[in-house]
């Protein structure tokens, strides 16, 4: 698809350029906005019902003739219900509505969207028009007018995509309307505007810069909302896979015998087991409905709850095989009721490294409206992935939107709470002691820098040891212990003192008139026989 936009985007630029009077510069060759959503809107409505078109031509081929409709015209016809059902549009049948739509068919509309709007934007030279990033030290003026720029133009791109996208899917649905089945125009104009809006933004952002780049379009605070809600659904969409995956696993047998019930052969069991992934997410959904709580419906007065299981006649199709027996569930597995409450407390901690609060208070404040916000996801895809299927007993199929969406808020906003007040707490506190850390981070690094430096010249020991506590020798520091100062130690240089001043004594009664008072100095004179002084103190170090 993306070669036959690039072939559509250089054609009438090949041909501008060969008119006299035109210039061949891209900025004034430009198509307007309007033009390539228009165009890409287009393009993505043909492959994606040439896809469908096909497939559904291989199952006419090989199921009953009357099965997927008369003829080709009735197989054209088929493939536009399909297209309409992909973007989740329902339809009315003569015994009631169909509503039960698989939201894995949403995958290729979706991908195809996604690539018709990153063409557009190319197309439109949007990166060109509004560059990602500012020079550095910029105002901060400047840069919040830019980013308000940046995001009217993000809109304005999806507008241009998805308005002309939903004005041909209205005229999918006249087509594919008769006696059968007629689709719902008010919900397809709806459902394709939406799904076009959001991949066509989706992919304009992203054309204007990375994905970083992309998240910081929006103010701190609603971005920090946005990845904490997105970090909460994904962890309780991974539960619910998980669920999922073990019921299969447990109830293996029962899937079986429903497969070889429907005998389909071979084509129809490869189509059989492409509707079963089709439907995968809704039953992942579903999963995610059973870990909040609430659980989910098969039929009227049914209900698969951890709380208990009651159930009635099941729908034919082998992936509900994995359903639990009607009856009480163990105790146990009340313990998936946690899983909201974990990722509650993983999507807190993002909340708060994201955007910290500098008052305590609103930091829980802005954990729960992460769990509100999220509770509004799960309402929202709850309510896509179930619907009715007829009249009667199965008009109520799939879990409860408003159900789901207050038991996720409250199970998922009271942990983020407590998760941000936590992580906040500790980053503020980490915050108070960075300066400290920063004055003497650079006498580490110093430090650090001149011991590598003599290490490597061989100047530093190679294994240094701490000094031995006084200045010694080395052989004396290792041989001889420092002493230690008791209760009951006595001045050494005062009793020397005493001694020198007993033996000085006679002397004064001589006629010397000159009497040189004793040295304090010397420790010891007794044994000054030869006229030496000996001037050795071994307690100099702790006067040092």
């Amino acid at each position: 698809m993306t070669a036959i936009l690039d072939q559509l985007r250089a054609a009438p630029r090949s041909v501008l350029g060969k008119l006299p009077g035109v210039s061949s510069d891209d900025d004034e060759a430009r198509r307007p906005l309007p033009v390539s959503g228009m165009l890409a809107a287009a393009c993505t409505l043909g492959v994606g019902l040439a896809a469908l078109t096909t497939l559904t031509l291989v199952g006419w081929i090989a199921a009953p003739r009357g099965t997927l409709g008369a003829g080709l015209p009735g197989v054209f016809r088929t493939a536009a219900q399909l297209w309409l059902a992909a973007h989740h549009a329902g339809f009315a049948i003569p015994s009631g509505r169909v509503g039960l739509l698989p939201l894995g068919l949403m995958i290729l509309p979706a991908m195809l969207l996604y690539r018709a709007g990153r063409w557009m934007a190319r197309d439109a030279d949007l990166r060109l028009r509004l560059p990602a990033r500012l020079p550095k030290n910029s105002p901060r003026e400047q840069a919040n007018a830019r980013r308000r720029a940046q995001l009217v133009l993000v809109a304005q791109a999806g507008v241009s995509l998805a308005a002309p996208y939903a004005l041909l899917a209205g005229l999918i649905a006249l087509v594919a309307d008769n006696e059968i089945t007629q689709p719902f125009i008010g919900e397809a104009l709806f459902s394709h505007f939406v799904l076009a809006f959001l991949a066509g933004a989706l992919a304009t952002a992203r054309m204007i810069g990375p994905w970083q780049v992309m998240l910081r379009l929006l103010p701190e605070r609603i971005r920090a909302l946005t990845v904490g809600t997105a970090v909460a659904t994904a962890v309780l969409l991974v539960a619910g896979l998980l669920l999922v995956l073990v019921a299969v696993v447990l109830n293996f047998g029962q899937v079986r015998e429903l497969s070889e019930v429907l005998s389909p052969g071979f084509v129809g069991g490869v189509l059989l087991i492409l509707l079963q992934l089709l439907y995968l997410l809704n039953t992942v959904i579903w999963g995610v409905s059973y870990i909040a709580g609430p659980g989910f419906a098969i039929g009227a007065d049914t209900l698969v709850a951890p709380t208990g299981v009651h159930l009635g006649t099941v729908p034919s199709l082998p992936l509900l095989g994995a359903l639990p027996e009607s009856g009480t569930v163990p105790a146990w597995m009340m313990a998936v009721i946690a899983l909201p409450f974990a990722a509650g407390a993983v999507a807190g901690v993002m909340v708060a490294r994201i955007s910290p609060s500098p008052s305590y208070e609103a930091a829980p404040l802005w954990g729960f409206l992460t769990g509100v916000s999220t509770g509004i996801v799960a309402g929202a895809l709850a309510a896509l992935s179930g619907g009715p299927i007829g009249g009667g007993r199965l008009a109520a199929v799939g879990p409860s939107p408003w159900e789901v969406a207050l038991s996720v808020a409250l199970e998922v906003g009271v942990a983020a709470g407590t998760s941000a007040g936590v992580a906040n707490l500790l980053l503020l506190n980490k915050r108070a002691r960075a300066p400290l850390d920063k004055a003497t981070a650079p006498v580490r690094k110093a430090g650090a820098a001149i011991a590598k430096a003599a290490s490597k010249v061989g100047l530093a020991e190679s294994d240094p040891r701490p000094l031995p506590g006084h200045w010694m020798d080395a052989t004396e520091a290792d041989t001889q212990q420092i002493p230690v100062i008791r209760d009951d130690w006595q001045d050494e240089h005062a009793s020397a003192e005493a001694e020198t001043m007993s033996q000085a004594r006679p002397l004064l009664t001589k006629p010397d008139p000159v009497v040189r008072p004793p040295r304090p100095d010397i420790v010891d004179e007794s044994d000054d026989r030869g006229g030496h002084v000996i001037y050795v103190d071994p307690y100099a170090w702790d006067r040092d």
